[in-house]
């Protein structure tokens, strides 16, 4: 088998003929794998009539442990998850399997695009012309495509299994121990597929202690890569200054209910980047110079109880 892609599924038959439809009719040998996370409308039932899907069931366990369940049977050489509200552009597969064997590659990427679920409207996302460190990308808030555009060799799936403990940010961790492995690279242009935004998505409905719990895993994230690169003298300036773009909005973010959590991960911000520049404009990003991290983040707290009341 040449490609398998794994496809995680609970409650989306709404969306889920679209994604497999989109990874069908392949040149390459591939072969579509669907996980059934204990859905209750009707997934199950669907995915008994499509003859050339591997449907896998299992009780509700959430979405990475979907994932690994699928690799355990995958057979393809090269892997790509696709979620089941996310679809792929048509050909993409062939191009990027093709590009792996000609390149002997590790790791293939395209760019994904945005899509609009209520309007069908496209956002294009910058093209991806070159990375000169894959790793440096991932660390970063700049734009580092989504895994619905890559293709991984089953060799590096192998040493970086999704990770239940870090769920709500797994796809991040993945991305990142993915990097760390410095795998060979080629890049295809053009779009892989299509992130698609609408209401039910997880990122757009965290709140209260869950909220909490995101910013928490993404900080243990942060600490576990940047713990890894130092022990193996491998963590040179460009990725402290990288994790930096990302541990500061997230400062902010732990500052709304935790305000010293945040205050050490100002200071950590600090001792990783001397010269860190405070990024945000304007009133806000003059109140974090003029008057420090904390007392700013106090008085965005103060203007927010009386504009929503307490959160």
């Amino acid at each position: 088998m040449d490609v398998s892609v794994i496809i995680p599924a609970y409650n989306r038959l709404w969306c889920l003929p679209r994604a497999i439809e989109s990874c069908r009719n392949t040149v390459c040998k591939t072969e579509i794998i669907v996980v059934d996370d204990g859905s209750t409308d009707g997934t199950w039932e669907w995915l008994q009539g499509q003859a050339d899907i591997i449907s896998v069931k299992q009780e509700n366990q959430g979405q990475t442990y979907a994932i690994n369940k699928g690799f355990s049977v995958a057979r393809g050489q090269y892997i790509r998850f696709l979620d089941s509200d996310d679809f792929l552009t048509t050909g993409i597969i062939d191009a990027q399997y093709q590009s792996a064997i000609n390149g002997n590659a590790q790791l293939v990427c395209s760019r994904v695009d945005n899509y609009k679920q209520s309007t069908g409207e496209i956002t294009i996302c910058p093209e991806i012309t070159h990375w000169e460190d894959f790793l440096e990308i991932q660390l970063s808030n700049t734009y580092g495509s989504h895994f619905l555009g890559m293709l991984f060799h089953r060799s590096l799936v192998e040493k970086t299994p999704r990770r239940p403990d870090f769920a709500f940010r797994e796809d991040r961790m993945f991305l990142l121990e993915i990097a760390l492995l410095n795998p060979k690279m080629e890049l295809v242009e053009g779009c892989a597929g299509y992130w698609v935004q609408h209401d039910q998505q997880m990122q757009g409905n965290y709140s209260g202690l869950q909220s909490q719990t995101v910013n928490w895993q993404h900080l243990k994230i942060y600490q576990r890569i940047l713990g890894k690169l130092e022990a193996e003298g491998r963590l040179l300036p460009q990725y402290k200054k990288a994790a930096c773009t990302i541990l500061w909005p997230l400062a902010h973010w732990i500052a709304k209910n935790h305000i010293q959590a945040a205050n050490s991960v100002v200071q950590w911000i600090n001792e990783l980047d001397p010269e860190f520049v405070i990024p945000d404009a304007g009133i806000t990003g003059l109140m974090y110079r003029k008057l420090g991290f904390t007392f700013t983040e106090r008085l965005l707290k103060l203007r927010r109880f009386f504009k929503y009341g307490w959160e």
